[in-house]
């Protein structure tokens, strides 16, 4: 099957692409299929499949050297994003994103949705936004590593479900909508012809609680796990999910894109700092803090025990407190900067009330986007009225698991029984409390440094090493190339990678390790490398290296033994060419504000077959004339 790291979702230009030398369309590469080694330890006592078929395509021209990644949290391979190919907004924010947090290319997918920014029906939902997503997914093989779909902005938040409702429902829903997040994260729910989304304990991966009222356990979420009735992990069957969140919303009350960009890079700056800030728990006589408030005492125990600051007060936001690293609140209506309050980085803002997730300018209550706008790495609110159930809204525990180490996402949705119609806003990465783990890798049976002018070819063992910050044992190693996990090995193990079998040039090299605990902390450790063994070579460039929105850039591409290129970006294809030598006529537009890494991929189609991949080049489009 033709498919995988370049993407099938055709781009919406807003220019017509143009090939100097003439075009011909061919298939992206065939991507060969290798055999992962089981996981290990706790995983393997989940994951019953020996192995697993995953494919992987090229990459480089220049060997650089590799080096611990400069990202602290952890699971950029892990995400597909989203992104609304009809919005410069939606195109802008994902730019950003997949910088800050290193998103590979295959885990990318555009959608071209043109409909409304605020609502959908479920039908069309299922249609043309979770469909499309679930089939990229499998297309691109991306299924056993996919542990949550995250969305850019400009996407309905609200999917409207009563055209789908049984008759003996219909009379009493009055409300009857969930929110994208929620009815992504119930994807099987929303796919079962059934509404089992209503049910209020529809998501097993929330953790029960004890007689104190707290959770015992944290645990790391994948979406290959399967969750029982208790909310046990089970060995072979059992409920699969994806975590779900919004970057942000520009619709109505939401945020700018620079706010967004502003947020999203100060959460991202925030993994594994441990804050040195407050957890705020605030009561008063509100039903929408009384509904929570019965437990906020064992709360701030529970944290204290952490070595996490915790504590009760009274009003509706904290006054005057320059370290708020947590809020749980419960007001129709707040005003942030008059509270003289500051948001510590990588901060979960939350709030109960009835429309803090509805972004219409006529609604009332004060929307989530104002902690973001304040600096929160994320918040949420209901789309529609939910009534004050527990169930429908996080659970004072969500600090307890984000102080455990827990990301965001996962954070969120261990603390949500009921989460249809609760949307997620901000960084779902985000881990200010987790353990960062230091990996590294050498090269060869002797374990040996790595050379960085040297390319790869043949057959390479790389052996990975990590400590836990903390202390703290590795359960586990994953390989990915280009984005593709390509095998797992334990503690003490080597990976054996066959160059021959993968495209000469460029390739994007992780290695990604697990520590032992149920919390699964990740950290990274990747570059840049090239494997030479069928002598083929292609280079890339693009000028001007810097454009204006309006702006043609010129990618030009040029190779050895060679019959086509594809050049791509950001999970789409922007254009192909045949011969040796082309240059592509790239409309600014297209590309989006800001930094965008552009890649080739040539092949040859008769003769001997085979791939090159060019080393990337990174352009910057910036506004104005």
């Amino acid at each position: 099957m033709d498919n995988a790291v370049i993407p099938i979702v055709s781009p919406r230009a807003t220019g017509r692409v143009t090939i100097s030398s003439g075009g011909t369309t061919f298939s992206p590469p065939i991507l060969p299929s290798h055999t992962a080694m089981p996981f290990h330890n706790r995983a393997r006592r989940v994951w019953s499949m020996a192995t697993a078929l995953l494919s992987v395509l090229l990459g480089g021209l220049l060997a650089v050297g590799l080096q611990p990644s400069a990202m602290g949290g952890g699971g950029a391979e892990n995400l597909l994003l989203v992104v609304n190919a009809a919005s410069a907004e939606s195109i802008a924010v994902a730019n950003a994103y997949a910088s800050l947090r290193g998103v590979p290319p295959i885990n990318v997918l555009f959608l071209d949705w043109q409909g409304s920014r605020q609502n959908v029906g479920i039908a069309e939902f299922r249609r043309s936004i979770l469909g499309p997503i679930k089939s990229a997914i499998e297309a691109r093989r991306l299924a056993p590593q996919i542990d949550m779909v995250v969305y850019s902005c400009d996407f309905p938040w609200r999917i409207d479900f009563a055209e789908e409702l049984p008759k003996e429902l219909a009379t009493t829903d009055k409300f009857p909508s969930g929110s994208l997040t929620g009815m992504t994260m119930l994807h099987a729910a929303v796919d079962s012809g059934v509404p089992a989304w209503l049910d209020p304990a529809s998501n097993r991966y929330w953790r029960p609680l004890d007689g104190d009222g707290m959770p015992r356990e944290t645990v790391g979420f994948r979406g290959w796990y399967g969750w029982g009735p208790q909310g046990e992990l089970l060995e072979a069957g059992g409920v699969r999910y994806l975590l779900s969140a919004m970057l942000g919303v520009t619709d109505g009350r939401g945020n700018t894109v620079p706010e967004i960009i502003r947020y999203l890079s100060t959460a991202a700056a925030a993994d594994g700092t441990r804050p040195k800030g407050t957890i705020y728990f605030v009561t008063n006589g509100d039903v929408r803090t009384k509904t929570r408030s019965g437990v906020f005492d064992q709360a701030v125990r529970s944290l204290a025990k952490l070595g996490v600051a915790a504590e009760i007060v009274k009003g509706t936001l904290p006054v005057s407190k320059r370290d708020v690293a947590g809020l749980m609140t419960g007001t129709a209506d707040f005003d942030w900067p008059r509270s003289n309050s500051t948001i510590v980085p990588g901060a979960i803002c939350e709030n109960l009330t009835s429309y803090g997730g509805i972004f219409t300018r006529s609604a009332g209550q004060t929307p989530l986007s104002e902690f973001l706008r304040a600096g929160a790495a994320g918040s949420s609110g209901t789309v529609i009225e939910p009534y004050a159930l527990q169930a429908k809204f996080p659970h004072a525990a969500i600090q307890l698991h984000y102080a455990r180490g827990a990301t965001l996402a996962e954070a969120f949705y261990q603390s949500v029984h009921s989460p249809y119609q609760l949307l997620v806003v901000g960084d779902p990465l985000c881990r200010p409390w987790a353990m960062i783990l230091e990996v590294d890798a050498t090269i060869g049976p002797d374990g040996g440094g790595i050379d960085p002018g040297k390319p790869w070819s043949g057959v390479v063992e790389i052996v990975p090493r990590a400590t836990v910050a903390g202390g703290g044992d590795v359960d586990r190693f994953e390989l990915f190339i280009d984005g593709l996990r390509y095998a797992t090995c334990s503690a003490g193990e080597r990976f054996t990678l066959d160059t021959t079998k993968l495209a000469d040039g460029h390739h994007d090299i992780r290695v990604v390790a697990i520590e032992s605990s149920p919390i699964e902390s990740q950290g990274r450790w990747g570059g840049s490398v090239t494997f030479a063994n069928g002598g083929r070579s292609l280079s890339l460039s693009a000028s001007p290296a810097r454009a204006k929105l309006g702006d043609t850039i010129a990618v030009k591409v040029a190779g050895e033994d060679i019959d086509g290129t594809i050049v791509y970006a950001m999970g789409r294809v922007l254009g192909r060419a045949s011969g040796s030598e082309s240059t592509i006529q790239v409309p600014s537009d297209l590309l989006g504000l800001g930094k965008v890494t552009l890649r080739a991929t040539g092949r040859k189609l008769r003769g001997s077959p085979g791939s090159v991949n060019a080393a990337p080049v990174t352009v910057e489009v910036v506004g104005g004339k």
